[in-house]
């Protein structure tokens, strides 16, 4: 039988099933008759000849200088890479590339250390699967904890991180070091006058214990607001309702203070806090507003004689200045005159005296 191999083919060349040797470009005659038999191949990518154990295949040193045999020991990966381009990723344990044509090449990376060695680059990870590794992310303002199997390894800041899940189970706890804002509404509270209102609170704090907080708490915003929520109550129900009311700023003074003797316990540090609204209930509103109203009439009602007064004592000084003093007299007597003559459009006058006699007259 003829066979025909081009130059980028190859022939495995084979009698009862066994390899014989490895035929090259050309032409070549075989009698099936006698037990022969050609495997042509095209020489690029993997050997896919697999009828004969490898090793008997190298034992051709001809054929051995043109394959690649790449052998991934456990605990490792390849990156096969094609003309210096990364081509694919290798997890099993042996491959044959033919050599010829494009040049190939592998890296080994070692997964038995779970942090990444620096020059597994992006170009390696968008081909190695997802689930060789592990891929942490720290955003600005945030903490990681690292663990393997559960031990905590170290801390990790703001950056992106990649581990290796082969060895070790990783696990990363993020938390978050920013100022957190908290608010308590609608928290009702029995005064020491035994009058219950509604108070909104708010405050903010942030984390400044993130390893024994992760070991220590659960549901730190939870823990947070119950804590909160007692400190409000244990102070404020010291006081009556008008004290409350008369005493907002100073009252959140002091639970800004017995927040931060406590905060400690939460691993946390209170910034700021303070009472925003206190809300009263209907009736008692009403009742205010009333007292309100009647407060501002007596007030305005005071103020109302007190003008009186000032007003009377005025006039009894200007009459005794002008008993004292008759040219003061006529001098308001005149002026009396001109606020009349102000308010008059003609003035008429009889008789035949002298015009300046008449009005001497009317002043007198």
């Amino acid at each position: 039988m003829k066979y025909q191999i081009n130059q980028n083919q190859c022939g495995f060349l084979l009698k009862d099933g066994c390899f014989v040797k490895t035929l090259y470009c050309g032409t070549y005659h075989y009698m099936k008759a006698f037990g022969y038999e050609v495997v042509i191949e095209e020489m690029e990518g993997l050997v896919g000849f697999s009828g004969v154990p490898k090793e008997i295949l190298l034992k051709d040193q001809e054929l051995a200088a043109k394959v690649l045999e790449i052998l991934v020991p456990e605990g490792h990966i390849g990156i096969l890479k094609k003309n210096g381009a990364v081509q694919k990723v290798l997890t099993d344990t042996e491959y044959l590339y033919w050599n010829v044509w494009n040049r190939y090449e592998v890296e080994l990376l070692d997964m038995r250390q779970p942090e990444m060695a620096a020059e597994v680059c992006k170009a390696y990870l968008s081909q190695i699967p997802i689930k060789y590794y592990k891929k942490i992310e720290i955003q600005p303002g945030e903490l990681g904890v690292l663990y393997y199997d559960n031990q905590v390894v170290r801390e990790l800041g703001t950056g992106a991180y990649y581990y290796w899940v082969y060895s070790k189970d990783v696990l990363c706890r993020i938390v978050d070091l920013k100022i957190r804002p908290l608010e308590i509404t609608g928290q009702e509270i029995l005064t020491a006058d035994r009058i219950g209102v509604r108070i909104n609170l708010m405050c903010t704090y942030k984390v400044v214990a993130p390893r024994t907080m992760i070991e220590t708490m659960k549901n730190l915003e939870n823990q947070v607001y119950a804590c909160v929520q007692l400190v409000i109550r244990e102070y404020v129900g010291r006081y009556r309702l008008d004290e409350l009311l008369e005493q907002k700023e100073e009252i959140s003074g002091f639970i800004f203070q017995r927040l931060k003797e406590a905060e400690k316990d939460y691993c946390i540090e209170f910034q700021n806090a303070g009472i925003k609204d206190i809300i009263l209930p209907g009736e008692i509103r009403d009742i205010m507003n009333t007292v309100l109203v009647a407060e501002r009439k007596a007030q305005a009602n005071v103020i109302t004689r007190r003008e009186e007064v000032a007003s009377t004592r005025s006039l009894l000084n200007t009459a005794k200045l002008m008993d004292e003093n008759k040219t003061l007299y006529k001098l308001k007597e005149m002026e009396c005159l001109e606020r009349i003559c102000a308010q008059v459009g003609n003035i008429q006058v009889g008789g035949g005296g002298a015009l300046l006699e008449q009005l001497r007259e009317l002043i007198r």
